[in-house]
């Protein structure tokens, strides 16, 4: 396929309102425009890929000019999402795809955050996939000079692109034009009302809540705002090309010279800034002030404990990896199908050994968020939660949990040797807990808001009494000096520390009328 043959495409099933269309809703069919804003799967996938690109190293990279750019790559197989890869210090994130599916590759689709090399496409090219998208910025063999990169100051586009450049521009024109994969540009604006709905839902998740509820004098909208104008300041240089001069000069060289054309250009970086304002909002919901995530300390007697085996060994994630991995849950929250709460969740194992790519240990065992049984009509469902008086026509008895799709549709098995690490949006409910603790699940990073409730339909009650299971908490870091100083990777919170916190709040839930019972630690 020659680079002029690319088009700015949208997902064939992009939801119209009025339109008998698939991907209106998420895992069913849909007859009608019942819901509310929601992402594309494009979208999605691509958000993902970009967020994959800033997992966090293992150690500080040390800049070097490398002309070589760190990528962010999602691997998908029939509208699952079956690997998230990152560029690391030996491989690429295409190379690590390809050494860990292999063959099975074949017929998957693959999001790239930004273009593949030769060296990557080819190989995945061979390993017969359908699809290749990627996002139209800087490739992964960067088209700047060293004077021109994101470590610059410089806002004038270069010269000429380095030899090394050249050269891999050419190679990849000669692997398209032979290809049988489709290579592509997948772009699409978002569907109306999604930003805005993004960001009122990000400034009222349960990590926001669970910072407004441990410091009550803290203006936690203003906080919300510092935290969203860093990330986008950070996400634009990392993503949107410093001017849409050097955009032009990149995209030309790439040979997408037909993106240079007005109206398609413009189209380009608008719908690259909608996205990008998307994931800052998804980012600026888990802040990184003074909460992070922090192991629980059994009050259960030692002697108790030894009746089962204990979790395996875990000396924890840092801060910035468990953050980054709860912002992956968040952003798989937008694709649901639950009119009211979106939930989001992502199941990650730790090897014994490192990989060579950039998530370290950390291998993808599945994701998921909470829809409607696949196959099934979504309009044919309750919608109501459990304000709506006649319980026939409530949602709860069908809505397949995110925690449930993480584990029915894993990529891989859960080994018993291997620490398994759940992230998901929200405490797990009771009808999920025996399902997490039966699947082999050793760790879970959660959020406790609704720890203890009982709803009627749905309850909490079962979390607080899940024994070898490891429960990393978001909540305000332990103070420094203390055996949980937040200057290690996870402590532990204790339960006596966290009913003192919890109890000097308790005016302050009774004037605002929450219903947050306050949460005990086993």
């Amino acid at each position: 396929m020659e680079g002029s043959d690319i088009r700015n495409r949208a997902d064939p099933g992009q939801s119209r309102p009025g339109r008998d269309t698939k991907d209106s809703s998420t895992q069913t069919d849909s007859r009608v425009q019942g819901h509310g804003p929601r992402l594309s799967k494009v979208n999605l996938f691509t958000l993902l890929s970009l967020w994959m690109e800033l997992f966090p190293p293992e150690q500080p990279e040390e800049d070097d000019h490398s002309q070589v750019r760190g990528i962010g790559l999602v691997v998908v197989r029939d509208s699952k999402v079956v690997g998230l890869h990152c560029s690391g210090p030996e491989l690429h994130a295409g190379q690590a795809a390809i050494i860990q599916h292999g063959a099975s590759l074949a017929d998957c689709h693959l999001y790239f955050s930004r273009r593949p090399c030769a060296t990557c496409l080819k190989m995945i090219i061979n390993a017969g996939v359908s699809q290749i998208s990627f996002w139209p910025g800087d490739p992964e063999v960067s088209m700047l000079s060293s004077t021109s990169t994101n470590h610059s100051k410089s806002r004038s586009p270069p010269d000429s692109i380095t030899e090394e450049a050249a050269l891999d521009a050419v190679a990849i024109e000669k692997l398209k034009s032979n290809s049988r994969p489709h290579i592509c540009v997948l772009l699409q604006p978002l569907a109306p009302g999604l930003a805005q709905f993004v960001d009122e839902t990000s400034r009222e998740c349960d990590f926001m809540e669970r910072v407004a509820d441990d410091e009550p004098g803290l203006n936690t909208e203003e906080l919300f705002n510092r935290e969203w104008t860093r990330h986008l300041k950070h996400f634009s240089r990392q993503f949107l090309v410093e001017t849409p001069r050097q955009h032009r000069y990149i995209l030309t060289h790439m040979g997408l010279e037909n993106f240079c054309v007005e109206p398609y250009f413009s189209n380009l970086r608008n719908n690259m800034r909608e996205l990008v304002e998307v994931l800052a909002a998804v980012a600026a919901g888990v802040p990184q002030q003074q909460h992070g995530f922090y192991r629980e300390q059994h009050s259960t007697p030692e002697s108790s404990l030894a009746k089962s085996p204990p979790p395996p060994r875990h000396d924890g994630l840092s801060q910035d990896v468990a953050r980054h991995c709860i912002v992956q849950a968040r952003l798989l929250a937008y694709r649901t199908e639950d009119p009211k709460l979106g939930v989001g969740a992502v199941i990650w194992a730790k090897g014994q050994s490192a990989g060579s790519d950039g998530t370290g240990c950390l291998y993808l065992v599945g994701c998921g968020y909470n829809a409607y049984p696949a196959g099934s009509q979504y309009a044919e469902y309750p919608q109501m939660d459990n304000k709506q008086e006649d319980r026939q026509r409530r949602k709860y008895r069908y809505i397949i949990h995110a925690e449930q799709n993480a584990l029915t549709f894993r990529t891989r098995a859960i080994k018993p040797e291997e620490p398994t690490m759940l992230f998901v949006t929200k405490c797990p409910c009771d009808e999920c807990v025996p399902l997490i603790r039966g699947a082999g699940i050793t760790h879970i990073y959660t959020t406790d808001q609704d720890r203890d409730k009982d709803k009627g339909d749905i309850s909490y009650l079962r979390f607080s009494s899940l024994k070898n299971i490891s429960k990393f908490i978001w909540q305000k870091s332990p103070s420094p000096g203390s055996a949980s100083s937040p200057h290690r990777a996870n402590g532990c919170v204790g339960k006596h520390s966290r009913q003192t916190d919890q109890e000097s709040h308790s005016t302050k839930k009774l004037c605002t009328n929450r219903s947050h019972d306050s949460p005990t630690v086993s």
